[in-house]
């Protein structure tokens, strides 16, 4: 085989290959795919990149715990706490894993104790309790709440759940916290006096514009027995 057959072949590989390239780039141009603005769907548990400008979370209320916890569904508190069971120990005595034992957790000192786990330095800042309205907080976003906790879960979103597990782990206790007295709700202010309409012909009652105010003159007095004296 000569030089020119060896050149001819050298030349078609050339050729297909710049058409190869060719095609790529037209049909990367021609059916270009945008990234979706949302994601089709969310892996449950996993904590989502915080971005640097994200904006500051929005209060939420607190419940009514002497209410809330008297009518908690402590079964699906069970069935939730299957969630976090993937890196604690919830049984009485159980050793630490990821994260520390959490037997007793509620109403327990926050950061300390636990047989001695590691925790980190954000959790022993932050220091207190672990009381209900504590426990709700950080259990909707624990990175969110206790930046730096060593804990990744994502948190619970729905107040319903959160409040359900709470009120199975107070059960995971040998003395289990106490649940405070209902909380009634402020009474309504009452309405002031200048918007509260006057009772008609009370002591209040303004007369229209235009009437007089002078009293009505009494007829004249007649004898006792007489007709009527025409005036």
């Amino acid at each position: 085989m000569d030089s020119w057959e060896w050149n001819k072949i050298a030349g078609a590989v050339l050729g297909t290959l710049i058409f190869v390239m060719v095609i790529r780039i037209a049909s990367e141009s021609i059916f270009e795919v945008e990234p979706p603005a949302k994601p089709g769907y969310v892996v449950e548990g996993v904590e989502e990149t915080a971005s640097t400008t994200s904006a500051a979370p929005v209060e939420e209320a607190m419940p009514d715990w002497g209410t809330v916890l008297a009518s908690a569904d402590v079964a699906k508190g069970h069935d939730i706490s299957h969630k976090c069971e993937q890196c604690h120990d919830l049984s009485k005595g159980g050793p630490n894993k990821i994260g520390p034992n959490l037997w007793g957790v509620v109403a327990a000192p926050r950061g300390e104790g636990r047989n001695g786990f590691d925790f980190s330095s954000a959790m022993k800042a932050k220091g207190g309790t672990w009381t209900y309205d504590e426990l709700f907080k950080f259990l909707k976003s624990p990175q969110g709440y206790i930046q730096g906790t060593k804990m990744s879960f994502a948190g619970l979103r729905s107040a319903s759940d959160r409040i359900n597990l709470i009120a199975y782990l107070r059960t995971n206790a040998d003395s289990p916290a106490p649940i405070p007295p209902p909380n009634p709700k402020a009474a309504a202010p009452a309405p002031s006096q200048s918007g509260t309409p006057a009772a008609p012909g009370g002591p209040s009652a303004t007369p229209p514009a235009g009437s007089s105010t002078k009293p009505a003159t009494p007829p004249a007095a007649t004898p006792q027995g007489g007709p009527p004296k025409k005036s």
